[in-house]
């Protein structure tokens, strides 16, 4: 894909640093962010964007819930990404719960708006959704076809999330909502990771049992690319990898990977009292993610890293050693 316009809607964190990693030297991006400086995401440092070696990347304030300051750059646009959303690695207090849901809601009525009233509105639009709609599932697995959706808070937040985007008309716009499961890559989710095995904790959380749905960032950006070139897909794709894992074979495989021969487990108990430590939930450990990509792989797509053994050799290789080791 080259020479396009692209506009990421909070893309400062972890995926959007990467998507504009992949896209950023080609083509024309725009980053909206709510804060140029500052700003808590999900990037935990990872932050590769510089303006010496992506002169065509470009970054402008937005408040995420109107459209004052951007909206004339939506013309003539080829992909709008919206990521835009308050992280969920909190505590879900009414406040928080309130601002997770609003700050995802806004920002899509927001980016709708820009694009009904643009002259040459965008070929695409993506809206992230997340995989964990679905429910706990340990006894099957759930696609876009027949996965059971329930009523837990994060699944609400999905469903409003998914809500507000399927409502907006656009019509001149083909749209795309991927539920996305949880990225890896050289940063991001991996770094709290890797400060595990570096204290000996890189065993099983919980019981072990609960699945674990990822994708690698890499395919991410890949399934991005494919969305935009195959002009027949629109509507709800999941975002993950066809061969999900328990929690148990995931912390086995990065141990393996790293070179670590040992990690203490985390029972529930003890993930409840360092949850309430560092303010987030057990959930994003717990609830079991058993999702597949059902769609997406029959529009002929292909994973470059459909299993997780791969998946974390190219990840650790790309990693500096102290990053996952005290020595």
């Amino acid at each position: 894909m080259k020479n396009k316009k692209i506009i990421i809607a909070g893309g400062t964190g972890f995926i959007g640093q990467d998507i504009t990693a992949r896209f950023g030297k080609e083509n024309d991006i725009i980053i909206l962010t709510r804060n140029l400086n500052g700003v808590k995401t999900n990037s935990f440092g990872h932050n590769i964007i510089n303006k010496k070696d992506f002169p065509r990347v470009k970054y402008l304030v937005w408040d995420a819930k109107t459209t004052s300051g951007w909206q004339q750059e939506v013309d003539g646009t080829d992909i709008v990404i919206n990521l835009t959303g308050k992280t969920v690695n909190c505590r879900y207090s009414e406040k928080n719960k309130k601002e997770i849901i609003s700050s995802r809601v806004e920002s899509t009525e927001a980016i709708a708006k820009a694009i009904r009233e643009s002259i040459v509105p965008p070929k695409l639009w993506i809206n992230a959704s997340s995989a964990t709609i679905y429910r706990h599932a340990e006894d099957s697995p759930q696609d876009e076809i027949s996965g059971e959706i329930k009523n837990d808070f994060s699944v609400q937040v999905c469903k409003l999330w998914e809500k507000k985007f399927n409502e907006e008309r656009c019509p001149f716009t083909r749209k795309v909502a991927l539920r996305m499961a949880i990225t890896l890559g050289n940063g991001g989710v991996m770094i709290p990771y890797f400060n595990l095995l570096k204290f000996g904790l890189g065993g099983k959380q919980g019981s072990g049992k609960q699945m674990y749905s990822w994708i690698h960032i890499e395919d991410t950006c890949r399934m991005i690319e494919w969305i935009f070139e195959n002009e027949e897909i629109e509507g709800t794709y999941n975002c993950c990898s066809p061969y999900p894992v328990t929690n148990q074979e995931f912390m086995y495989l990065l141990r393996k990977t790293t070179g670590k021969k040992f990690g203490l487990p985390a029972p529930v108990w003890l993930l409840k009292a360092g949850a309430l430590l560092i303010g987030t939930e057990t959930e994003l450990l717990l609830k079991s993610r058993w999702v597949v990509p059902t769609k997406i792989l029959a529009t002929g797509f292909q994973f470059k890293y459909s299993k997780l053994a791969d998946a974390f050799t190219d990840i650790v290789n790309e990693t500096p050693r102290k990053v996952y080791n005290l020595f």
